[in-house]
């Protein structure tokens, strides 16, 4: 039997991706609007989401900004009800902004921790339960998170993410639970290291980013554009049957020992 690769097609679906100026969510913007969806690129300076979504038109792609703070939360329901009240719908959320700190278990900061879980938690939880709405007047949608390996495995001073991560993994799994008898599925994006400005702190440190290299099977750290085919499959009808799953995208590291 012939694969129909249409079935993975975008084509007249309509994405909001947070955290998409820069970085792992530009390239899953970029891989979606390749796929032919209309984009709606979120991060906090309107300016630079405008000169990323030209970058996308200028290319024949379909690409809108909304910019706004995702810890917003009146500001984050008030952008998806704009989105599905322009275009009729909305049919998939990735959520992908998120927010690192690192210091000594005594060092932290409660303002810190708080602002870390909001970000990539609590931000993340208001964006699905506004999304969700015009979903079920469709029956179908696409809730997507960008979680970590640092969901299941720890990594020293980096408290607040990796418990904002690992709630995003369970968060994952409850609304799979939830929605998906209204035709929803919703998982996770595991990714690796991979080089963004994000990790360039940790890039700069030779003897980790050596160190990382080696536990990879690939030898490498990925690139943003390496995470856009998985993005575009669990957007599409060919993912489906796929629902509650964490996709991990990291050379093979999680895999190894």
């Amino acid at each position: 039997m012939d694969i129909d690769l249409s079935q993975f097609s975008l084509a007249g679906r309509v994405a909001l991706v947070t955290g998409a100026s820069r970085g792992l969510g530009l390239a899953m913007a970029s891989s979606l609007a390749d796929a032919g969806a209309t984009v709606v690129l979120n991060g906090r300076v309107a300016e630079t989401l405008e000169e990323q979504a030209d970058a996308l038109r200028q290319r024949g792609r379909k690409a809108e900004t909304a910019p706004f703070d995702a810890t917003d939360e009146a500001a984050a329901r008030a952008a998806v009800e704009e989105i599905a009240r322009r275009h009729g719908r909305l049919d998939i959320l990735i959520g992908n902004a998120g927010l690192v700190r690192s210091a000594a278990l005594q060092d932290w900061k409660l303002a810190d921790w708080d602002e870390i879980i909001a970000t990539n938690l609590r931000a993340n939880f208001v964006l699905a339960q506004a999304a969700s709405g015009p979903m079920r007047k469709v029956g179908w949608g696409r809730i997507i998170f960008t979680t970590s390996l640092t969901g299941t495995l720890g990594r020293a001073t980096i408290h607040a993410y990796v418990a904002s991560k690992a709630g995003l993994a369970g968060l994952t799994r409850s609304l799979a639970a939830e929605l998906g008898e209204f035709g929803i599925t919703c998982n996770g994006i595991s990714p690796g290291y991979f080089a963004t400005e994000l990790t360039g702190p940790l890039r700069a440190d030779a003897a980790f980013f050596e160190k990382m290299k080696a536990r990879v099977p690939l030898r490498r750290w990925g690139n943003p554009p390496e995470l856009g085919g998985v993005a575009v499959f669990l957007a599409s009808e060919a993912a489906s049957y796929v629902n509650g799953q964490q996709i991990a995208v990291d050379g093979g590291q999680s895999t190894t020992m």
